[in-house]
Parts: structure tokens; C-alpha cells; sequence
């Protein structure tokens, strides 16, 4: 099959359209832009950008956005209609008469929300990417494909002018929600890519139909039972989803449909590889293989043997794969019945449990607060933990205003009677992180049940409920005060946690409800 982008205004280039995983393996090495490692998977460098950098995200400001986007200047930055159309137009330029890549595919595995896709990628290994990340169509599908609805264009060797095309920098990544647009440039970080349409869905879902976009992975149990992992990158949502025992939905996205569906928005899986090993993560490891694409690992000299431990080029290395990569997943990648929500925190203080249960009013409040810490190498410039508040465990991809989203999973929590379970997946108060045997426990035993008739305590500084015992977990580790050096050093540290969320949340309380105010710090 093959494909024409003169309506794009590329002109004159070699396209090499749906090309398969091996044929893009072989592209890269031919183009020195990979390597062999011993599992088969190819590795690649991203270069100058090995994580996302959310101060060059802009949102293009135009009748679609202008009322309706949380204007707030720091995740979503405004652009310029004229701007955009002009850096449009020498970006294609940069991307004719040369060799691309083109692949259709799509988004969201909900059929009543399927959304056609088309990437025209400068490179062989973004393809590569887009082949592995998004929902690949049958034979059938591709032959009836016709217009795509949204349209990523990545070009990573395309450099900006600032003071010429209204970039912060030389990088870009901007969203045109009237032409339909992901515009990438100046980055070979490949998850810009699929966090612009990430992105675009957290407009198009709430806005136009009703259903909940959420920054989460999602697993279903034997008895159909759905679970959610909400959290930033890097706090455990790929690893904790990735489970033997349960059916895998998805990985990082998924909306949830006002008829109580929870959907995957992808095709794979974008799992972080720092001291990855078969031990710890067998469903991700194992999913290393032909087709997969790790990004910015370091190879052990002399051999194509990965060291998953390297960490010189960045903490966030990374692998992409197609979902069914994973042995037992849902198919489609759709789950019904959600019956616990788990937020996960990397707690630097180190004063929040292993698990916790919030009632509806500190869930809505967590929510909104999505209390975590920035970890190493996500983001440009992140090298140590830093506490952050990221509304709704996804703020540099949320285009509405905060409360939006908080008020419609508020309203599913109610009508649901979902479980809300806060998850500490950070440090102690050694500052030593919470093991993930610890973590898989705790969560199995919500899972299971064994929490429906446990004793709990509450907890003095937050409010919610802690459980007393949980087989296989010792008692001192779920009750954070005992991995202080003394008393006064816990309380110190939750006492200036419990401000840090007052300060945080001040900018909401004129939204605020009494019973929404309720669910927050209790000192």
C-alpha cells in the first residue's frame, strides 16, 4: 500500500508507509540509529532530550480553547494561531525530499470512541514507536482507513528559531486542536508523541463525551473485577499493572465512559527499564524482545548484553512494546466493573503508610492535590526526587481546569461505591524506598478482600484509615513513625507535609465544597 502527503505539504520525499517492526529494526541499524541487543530488541538514543520537557508544551489558543482551557501559563501554555501555521509550514518543508515513515493506526480500544491516527515521523525508530504504542489496525481497517483524525508530525532534527517561531527554545511539542495537530520538533524523546494525543483526549473526553480521562494503568481480576493505578511516571503504575494473576487492560491511559467502561486509549506499553530484572518484573522483562525498542541503555562492553542498571546517560530508560507483548492481557483492552482505585504517591517525607483506605471526600481531595514526587530522569533537569502536587496524578497533560476532572471521578466514586486506596510506593523515614514485594502485597491484599473486614486505625495527621495487620507484611512497616529516629523527627516531617498540601490547595478552595475541604490534613 502507499500513501500521498501533498495535502500535508510534504513534497518530493521517499514515504515508506506501515512498514513492519523488522523492516524499521532494519532501517535503524542500516542508519546507525540502533542496536542489536542480545534479547532482540533494538536500542536507541534519544540525544539531547531523554524525558519529556513540559515548559516547551504550548496549546494552540483559538475559538475551540480559548474558553475552555485552564489557561494557567505554567502546563498549559498558550500559542499562536499564525505561529503555529508558520512553523507548520517549516516543519513539512524540513521533512521534504528526504526518506519518512508513515503509519496509521489508532487510539482508544472502545470501539464507540475509536480515533484514527496518522504519524509521519522523521525517523525510522518513532515509528517504530507509534507501531508499538498505538492500537495497530487489521488489514481490513487499513484498507478502509480514509482520513486520519488527528495527525502527529515529529521531526527531531527540525531546530526552532525562538525569536522567529514563538518557542521557548530550539524543542517544541504543540497541540492545534482545530487542525487536529501534534506538532513535535527539536526532540527525539518519543513519549511527546504519545503524550500529545494523551493530551488531546483529556480535552476531547470530558468536553464532548462524557467520559472521565484518566493518567492511569488498569488490570481486571478473574471475576471481571477492574482495577485502576493512578500516578505519575516513574511511582509504579506499568510495574503494578503488570500482573500474573490479572488480566492487563493498560499501562498509562484510559478513559471511563458515563456506562461504568474503563478503556484503554493505546496499543502498548511504555515501561521505565531502571534496574529492571527477571526477578522483579518477569511480565516486563520478558516483554524485551523482536520488536521492542529500549531507549538511552547502556550495552555491557565487549557484548549487546543491556545493563539495566546503567543510569549514565538518564535515570528514564525506557522500553516500548505492543501490549499483547504482555502474556495475560484483556481483549479488547476493555474492562467493566471497577472495584479499586489506587493513588500512588512517592512520598519523600516518608511519613505516609504503605496502603491506606480514604473515604469519598479525601479521595476527591487526593485527587485534585495528586500528591507525588517528580522522580529521577522523567523530566529534563529532574535528577533527585522533588515532592510535587500534580493535579489529578496528570497535570502537564490536563488541558481543563482541575475541578473538571476531580468532579466526574467524584461522581463515579459515589455512584460506584469504588474502593479508593492510597498507595506510598516512595521512601520511609530512612529514606529507603517502600520494596516493590511490600507494595504488591499490600495492593493484593485490597485486591483480594483482605481489607474488606480489617482493623484500621486513623491516621493523627491525615485522617484516613491505616490498616492494623496484613499477612506478609510486618507491623512496623505499616505504621510509617517507626522508621524515624524519634518521634518529634515523624511528626516534624508530617506536620510540614500536612502544610504543603493546605498551601497546595488554596488555589482550589474557592471551588471548594465543605465536605471536599473535609478530606484534607487534619491538623
Amino acid at each position: 500500500m502507499s500513501i500521498e502527503l501533498a495535502s500535508y505539504g510534504i513534497k518530493n520525499s521517499k514515504i515508506n508507509y506501515q512498514l513492519s517492526p523488522e523492516e524499521l529494526t532494519e532501517k535503524m541499524i542500516e542508519l546507525g540509529q540502533g542496536e542489536i541487543t542480545s534479547s532482540g530488541a533494538v536500542n536507541m538514543l534519544t540525544g539531547e532530550f531523554t524525558g519529556r520537557s513540559p515548559k516547551d508544551r504550548f496549546i494552540v489558543k483559538d475559538e475551540i480553547t480559548a474558553e475552555n482551557v485552564w489557561w494557567d501559563g505554567n502546563i498549559n501554555i498558550p500559542f499562536d494561531s499564525d505561529k503555529f501555521d508558520a512553523l507548520y509550514d517549516k516543519v513539512v518543508e524540513h521533512l521534504s525530499n528526504r526518506e519518512i515513515y508513515v503509519r496509521d493506526a489508532f487510539a482508544c480500544a472502545d470501539d464507540a470512541y475509536k480515533t484514527k491516527i496518522r504519524a509521519i515521523t522523521e525517523t525510522p525508530a518513532a515509528n517504530l514507536f507509534i507501531y508499538n504504542m498505538f492500537i495497530r489496525p487489521t488489514e481490513e481497517e487499513l484498507k478502509n482507513f480514509g482520513d486520519a483524525e488527528w495527525t502527529i508530525i515529529n521531526a527531531p532534527t527540525f531546530v526552532a528559531d525562538a525569536d522567529e517561531d514563538g518557542t521557548r527554545q530550539h524543542n517544541f511539542s504543540i497541540l492545534n486542536f482545530k487542525r487536529k495537530i501534534v506538532l513535535n520538533g527539536g526532540t527525539g524523546y518519543t513519549g511527546e508523541m504519545k503524550k500529545g494525543i494523551f493530551s488531546a483526549l483529556n480535552f476531547i473526553m470530558p468536553v464532548f463525551r462524557n467520559t472521565l480521562p484518566m493518567h492511569c494503568s488498569a488490570n481486571s481480576g478473574k471475576n471481571g473485577d477492574t482495577a485502576m493505578f493512578f500516578g505519575l511516571s516513574g511511582t509504579g503504575k506499568t510495574t503494578l499493572s503488570a500482573d500474573k494473576n490479572r488480566r492487563l487492560i493498560g499501562d498509562d491511559e484510559h478513559g471511563w465512559t458515563e456506562d461504568n467502561t474503563v478503556f484503554n486509549f493505546e496499543g502498548g506499553c511504555y515501561a521505565k527499564v531502571i534496574n529492571l530484572s527477571p526477578e522483579g518484573e518477569p511480565e516486563i522483562f520478558a516483554a524485551i524482545k523482536d520488536g521492542a525498542l529500549l531507549e538511552n541503555c547502556k550495552l555491557i562492553p565487549g557484548t549487546n548484553e543491556v545493563d539495566f542498571t546503567d543510569t549514565s546517560i538518564t535515570e528514564n530508560t525506557r522500553v516500548s512494546y505492543p501490549i499483547d507483548y504482555i502474556e495475560n492481557i484483556a481483549v479488547p483492552s476493555v474492562g467493566k466493573n471497577p472495584k479499586n482505585i489506587f493513588f500512588l504517591s512517592f512520598d519523600a517525607y516518608g511519613v505516609f503508610p504503605p496502603i491506606a483506605k480514604l473515604n469519598p471526600d479525601q479521595a476527591a481531595y487526593l485527587f485534585i492535590s495528586g500528591y507525588t514526587s517528580k522522580v529521577a530522569g522523567t523530566e529534563a533537569g529532574v535528577t533527585e526526587p522533588q515532592t510535587t502536587f500534580s493535579t489529578c496524578f496528570g497535570a502537564p497533560f490536563m488541558p481543563l481546569h482541575p475541578t473538571k476532572y476531580a468532579e466526574m471521578l467524584s461522581d463515579k466514586v459515589e455512584k460506584t461505591g469504588v474502593n479508593v486506596w492510597l498507595i506510598n510506593t516512595g521512601w520511609n523515614g530512612k529514606k529507603e524506598r517502600m520494596s516493590l514485594k511490600d507494595t504488591r502485597a499490600v495492593i493484593n491484599a485490597a485486591l483480594n478482600g483482605d481489607l474488606d473486614n480489617a482493623a484500621f486505625k486513623k491516621d493523627p495527621y491525615f485522617g484516613f484509615e491505616v490498616p492494623v495487620a496484613i499477612d506478609g507484611v510486618s507491623s512496623e512497616k505499616l505504621n510509617p513513625a517507626t522508621s524515624f529516629d524519634s518521634t518529634a523527627a515523624y511528626e516534624a516531617n508530617a506536620k510540614e507535609l500536612a502544610d504543603k498540601f493546605k498551601a497546595n490547595f488554596k488555589k482550589f478552595e474557592e471551588f471548594a465544597t465543605a465536605d471536599l475541604l473535609a478530606g484534607g490534613p487534619t491538623i
